[in-house]
């Protein structure tokens, strides 16, 4: 990269990951572009981020001065064309490889090639998309954790076809935000949490399925007895049960193994459209300000 330098940065997809990300990158000085194809989930985002900023605000973590500042360096936007000139790119949109692909390939022709082109998904490891685009060396995952205001740590991947230089300035990208970045190597499905996380979420699963205690419980002996901060059901919730069951088809489709199929629990909730908080109700169930209401499977 010629010894180029991020300047400005875009992100696509305005729901709870890329608007997370759109404002980490803001908070941090950075002019950002959060582009979104559906207006309605551009002011949803701007809505949320708003409440997000006042409760930091009311708890003395944040001035207003300086959450004004950062949501005047965010510009909410459907059109494509306004990240033009941003010089690192990252996608929060669906878990779904053709479209993903579809989008990167129409990034590829609009901003510079000098621009990072970077992934947040944890499944679809970057080499599957970078051939979509005319540069795949610029392609990489950045895959941040939900929530993304919250949580610390963003794992880098450098793919075969990743350059070493965009991967370094991914790295010092995501640690000029404030996050601690991890690079891993080479690329590998679920990259190191969620492989990890997975393991747990799917012992889970198997001891709800089968009788063995309650989502509640299960929750209870992760939170209680492993001292995790959340338990696979609640976070599941949180991240959502479409992404939980997007992953692992896409799994199943790359693998052909049953064992990576969705539970047939998530698989029932998904399509009764019980996604988590954004839906209301999950394992739990949620009121309108995302609070747990419920408990009931």
């Amino acid at each position: 990269m010629n010894g180029q330098t991020i300047e400005k940065a875009g992100v696509i997809g305005s729901g709870a990951m890329g608007s997370q990300i759109a404002m980490v990158c803001a908070l941090a000085g950075y002019p950002v572009v959060l582009q979104d194809i559906d207006e309605g989930s551009l002011q949803r985002a701007k809505q949320l981020l708003q409440e997000q900023m006042d409760k930091r605000i009311k708890k003395g973590r944040l001035t207003a001065e300086e959450a004004g500042q950062a949501f005047g360096r965010i510009l909410f936007t459907t059109e494509p064309e306004q990240l033009r000139e941003v010089t690192i790119v990252i996608e929060a949109i669906v878990e779904k490889l053709e479209v993903k692909r579809e989008l990167f390939a129409e990034l590829s022709r609009i901003v510079s090639p000098e621009t990072i082109l970077g992934t947040n998904s944890s499944t679809i490891v970057s080499s599957k998309i970078a051939d979509a685009v005319s540069y795949p060396e610029r392609v990489c995952n950045i895959h941040f954790f939900n929530p993304a205001l919250v949580m610390e740590l963003v794992e880098v991947v450098k793919g075969p076809h990743t350059s070493l230089q965009t991967a370094e300035t991914a790295v010092e990208f995501v640690r000029s935000i404030g996050k601690t970045p991890v690079l891993l190597k080479k690329e590998i499905s679920g990259f190191i949490a969620n492989r990890i996380l997975g393991k747990l979420t799917d012992e889970a699963l198997f001891l709800l399925e089968n009788g063995y205690a309650t989502h509640e419980e299960i929750d209870l002996v992760c939170t209680k007895a492993l001292n995790h901060p959340i338990g696979p059901f609640s976070l599941m919730d949180l991240t959502g049960l479409d992404v939980n069951y997007f992953v692992r088809m896409q799994r199943y489709q790359e693998s052909g193994n049953e064992g990576d199929k969705p539970s047939k629990i998530v698989q029932e909730k998904v399509e009764r459209g019980e996604l988590g908080r954004k839906s209301g109700k999950g394992f739990y169930e949620y009121d309108e300000q995302g609070k747990k209401v419920g408990a009931r499977v």
